[in-house]
């Protein structure tokens, strides 16, 4: 961390200087000249022109992203976009055996002689869909177990929620309910009951990346899929990956049985199962152990009949011998929601569980198996997987893919992508929306001008883009949610403006990138500029001869990934778009650097670089 420091302090030092003048702007000048002390130096900023153009998404590749998107989001600017998902079903065993014996070994029941061998009628009880909604895990700045949003106090893990006498940092210190003041509810507060049993209450979560009226179900569909996912492309005789693109329609010529219809209600508590006692154990008492957790997400339950014939009846058949025979037999779910609400969900943490009872023979504990035994029900679970990361690597196991159907842009928006010219303003979308190309300096003379800071011996202390919000486009299309950053990275290469090694590993970590920022910066509650610090990247450019190459600026999920994703853009051309990008479905109106409205000169698009100069 000391060479990173190091090669901070300059920067740092520059940035004081510069802050001690008073500017103004003109169009390549530099504002603020003066000599500090006697020393021959002069600290200065000079502004220069920057040249923005919009880029339409027609599609995406969007299978093997970080998460996915499911539902409708209504964004007042852009239009609907609804997104839809098609996944594999994975096996957590090849071959399963469901019961005490394979099928084999129970169609030889009848003629064996082992009497402990019948056939075990396995029978589906019941088939549940899960898949947990993604949660804010950053969201207790002060640690006492109770989310910012519900803390009276945030900041302070001595805030009492409930008013009971306990502050919220005992109370999880105690593993009594924050939100209520009589946890087992048996009369006498927390604060004095001595014999409350702990974290025996749900928990509470913040839930993240849902967008809508969260306190209306939502319908949503499970279909049967018919279409085969495949891992590798044949295009490529089977030696990459085969992509899927978010303007690929499943339903309704890729999906058949119906699996569940019907409202989702979206809780944000854990729902627990406590076990119940066991009469025929009296030294234990099953119903005090700690329950079973299930944390808040889509949880329905499919069809068992479906399940029945194609999981449980196929014991010891060759579709489930392997799952490769699984995937090309049983190709996966169409999910699809029809109200307008949107979530994003890991479909590694999601499965289908069948739970089914079947026929045994019980021994009643004895070795000979003469007149003693006699028929029992037992119950039995298999797991199917949505998608799962391997433990050694993280890559992610299994397919998916995103299926955006998105509005056509307003025709003003519309007109402005890919006619080549200087943006007035920007327009910028996640998912298969758009984004903008930015290119430093000038169209035509941009070599000249950098070879003349070349020639002056600038020390370039700080250099910034500052990208004004449209307010008045925003706050006339009703209540937009704005994204919290943006990402700018090099068109040719991908690679991102900002340097990890130059950030601080504990800022980095936690998404705060402080020689880069490019958050949003808000004034009275709503959003007013994102300032992206490309100081690095100029001194690359003005010290070390690298290419002034072309930027693409983006919304995304997070900055700290640069990875990118195939897309399909205007005219047919082919590129690439954030990753990060991909798995956002915000977006915004920024001025651009032809923006000339009348009393808003000072918020057009511009390049500001401050520095010092050695006379």
């Amino acid at each position: 961390m000391d060479l990173v420091k190091g090669l901070k302090f300059p920067a740092l030092v520059g940035m004081l200087l510069a802050a001690t003048f008073v500017s103004c702007e003109d169009d390549l000048t530099t504002i603020g000249s003066g000599v500090i002390g006697d020393e021959p130096f002069t600290a200065n900023k000079a502004v220069y022109d920057v040249f923005a153009y919009n880029k339409k998404v027609e599609a995406v590749q969007t299978n093997k992203v970080p998460v996915y998107q499911l539902g409708k989001f209504n964004d007042p600017i852009y239009g609907t976009t609804e997104a839809r998902i098609t996944t594999q079903v994975l096996l957590s065993k090849e071959n399963p055996v469901f019961g005490n014996y394979s099928a084999q070994k129970e169609a030889n029941a009848d003629t064996d002689d082992n009497i402990l061998t019948i056939k075990e009628k396995e029978t589906v009880k019941e088939v549940t869909l899960f898949i947990p909604f993604l949660t804010n895990t950053k969201g207790d700045s002060d640690n006492d177990g109770v989310p910012d949003i519900y803390d009276t106090d945030p900041d302070d893990p001595n805030s009492d929620y409930d008013g009971d006498g306990l502050t919220d940092a005992q109370e999880k210190a105690m593993g009594t309910d924050p939100y209520n003041k009589d946890t087992d509810g048996d009369g006498t507060n927390d604060d004095k009951d001595t014999d409350t049993a702990p974290n025996r209450f749900p928990i509470k979560f913040d839930l993240d990346s849902i967008y809508g009226n969260r306190d209306i179900p939502f319908n949503l569909k499970v279909e049967r899929s018919t279409y085969y996912l495949r891992d590798l492309d044949p295009n490529s005789n089977f030696q990459e990956a085969q992509q899927y693109f978010s303007s690929q329609q499943f339903s309704p010529d890729f999906v058949s049985d119906l699996l569940f219809e019907g409202p989702v209600t979206i809780n944000t508590e854990e729902e627990l199962i406590f076990k119940e006692d066991d009469p025929e154990t009296e030294e234990e008492d099953e119903s005090k152990e700690a329950p079973v957790r299930l944390a808040p997400g889509i949880r329905v339950a499919l069809d068992k009949t479906f399940f029945q014939e194609n999981i449980l009846d196929k014991e010891g058949a060759s579709e489930l011998l392997s799952q490769s025979n699984f995937a090309e037999f049983f190709r996966g779910i169409h999910l699809s929601v029809s109200d307008d609400v949107l979530m994003l969900l890991d479909l590694t943490q999601g499965n289908i569980t069948i739970k089914y009872e079947y026929d045994s023979v019980d021994t009643k504990g004895t070795s000979d198996t003469s007149d003693d035994e006699f028929d029992v029900k037992k119950e039995g679970e298999f797991v199917l997987e949505l998608l799962r990361r391997n433990s050694n690597t993280g890559a992610v196991v299994g397919n998916a893919v995103n299926t955006f159907v998105n509005d056509a842009y307003p025709e003003e928006i519309a007109n402005s992508m890919d006619n080549g010219e200087n943006a007035s303003r920007i327009y910028l979308k996640g998912g298969a929306g758009s984004f903008a190309q930015i290119k430093l300096f000038n169209d035509t003379d941009g070599a000249e001008i950098i070879n003349q800071i070349k020639n002056k011996n600038w020390i370039i202390n700080e250099a910034n883009l500052v990208f004004y919000v449209d307010r008045n486009t925003l706050d006339g299309a009703g209540e937009v949610i704005e994204p919290s950053k943006l990402y700018l990275y090099k068109a040719d290469s991908n690679i991102p403006v900002y340097n990890p090694f130059f950030e601080q590993e504990a800022d980095f970590n936690a998404g705060n990138l402080t020689n880069y920022d490019g958050a949003l910066t808000k004034k009275n509650g709503k959003g007013d500029h994102y300032k992206i610090k490309i100081t690095n990247y100029i001194n690359d450019i003005i010290v070390r001869d690298s290419t002034n190459a072309t930027l693409n600026l983006a919304v995304t999920s997070d900055i700290r990934v640069s990875s990118t994703a195939k897309a399909m853009l205007a005219n047919g051309n082919e590129g690439t778009v954030a990753s990060m990008s991909v798995i956002n479905p915000l977006g915004t109106v920024l001025f651009g650097s032809d923006h000339t409205s009348e009393g808003e000169e000072n918020k057009k698009l511009k390049l500001e670089i401050y520095y010092t100069e050695v006379k």
